[in-house]
């Protein structure tokens, strides 16, 4: 047999054809993930007359009904009760859609697992920011309100709120990973993370002041703060909701906790931890979700 015509056989392990890079092969893969984003807005508003408007009008009427019910009806003594509330529901809506959508990605992408040689990282990640996409008509509607109040913008305040982004995006990211994979083993799990985040908007001060903890729990008020969607509602709401009202400096000594950058960036911290946790539960178990599908 010539030299030309031998065959060369290499001495190497099986590996799975899916990359193992994690969420770093997923932003490597970035065409791919904005394929996967598009696709996910298409589909949410395919037939729809109104399309994108649906992301005004939901966040519109949500924000109608606490300011009624809770701001006329039960008469909230809060200044600018509406802006307070809707700085919360901003964040609380960006986690929620997070975590819900992410921890059903897998699962209602299961032809794309089944077929393509992907990170499936990728699943999660799109969910969060498609979350991310329908947070700028919010963002928009909370701005808008601001400026008619008069308010100016700080940056040192509005770098908080970029860091209330990244907060938000890396534990819901990170808790999608965990409940994604376990989504494919026990369907029950989205229906059970449905109901515990419906738990989150009185783990935050949204429909009420942090003050109205601090003046009940005294010291034990810190611990409060050891939740980073707390620490995030907190941020947003010094960003816009403080300087919308009458008296900026005194509603920031009274309803925003002292040391917030600090609890901030430990929030940021055990979100970055919890990430690396996501990975790991979703790498230990991601070779067994194909054939669980």
């Amino acid at each position: 047999m010539t030299e030309a015509g031998r065959a060369h056989v290499v001495d190497a392990p099986l590996s799975p054809p899916a990359p193992r890079a994690g969420l770093l092969e997923v932003f490597r893969r970035r065409y791919l993930l904005r394929m996967l984003v598009q696709r996910e807005l298409s589909a949410r508003y395919q037939g729809s007359v109104l399309g994108l408007l649906w992301s005004y009008i939901n966040p519109l009427s949500q924000l109608f009904i606490y300011w009624f019910v809770m701001g006329k009806i039960m008469g909230r003594s809060t200044e600018m009760f509406a802006v307070h509330v809707f700085c919360g529901l901003i964040v609380v809506q960006f986690f929620v859609e997070t975590f819900n959508a992410g921890t059903r990605s897998i699962v209602r992408n299961r032809s794309l697992v089944q077929k393509m040689a992907m990170p499936r990282e990728m699943f999660p990640v799109a969910s969060m920011l498609v979350s991310l996409y329908h947070m700028g008509p919010q963002l928009i509607i909370l701005t808008i309100i601001c400026l008619f109040t008069g308010w100016t913008p700080d940056p040192v305040y509005l770098l908080g709120f970029v860091l209330a982004l990244a907060i938000i995006a890396m534990l819901g990211t990170s808790l999608a990973l965990m409940f994604s994979v376990a989504n494919v083993f026990l369907r029950d799990v989205s229906s059970f993370v449905s109901i515990l985040t419906n738990f989150v908007r009185f783990g935050v001060p949204m429909i009420y002041s942090y003050n109205m903890v601090d003046s009940r729990f005294g010291s034990f008020a810190h611990y409060y703060l050891f939740n980073p969607i707390a620490d995030a509602v907190l941020l947003v709401q010094q960003a816009f909701w403080v300087g919308t009202t009458d008296h900026p400096g005194e509603i920031h000594a009274t309803h925003i906790p002292d040391h917030l950058y600090s609890f901030g960036f430990l929030g940021l911290a055990i979100s970055a931890v919890m990430l690396l946790i996501g990975q790991a539960v979703f790498r230990r178990f991601e070779n067994r979700v194909p054939e669980q599908l």
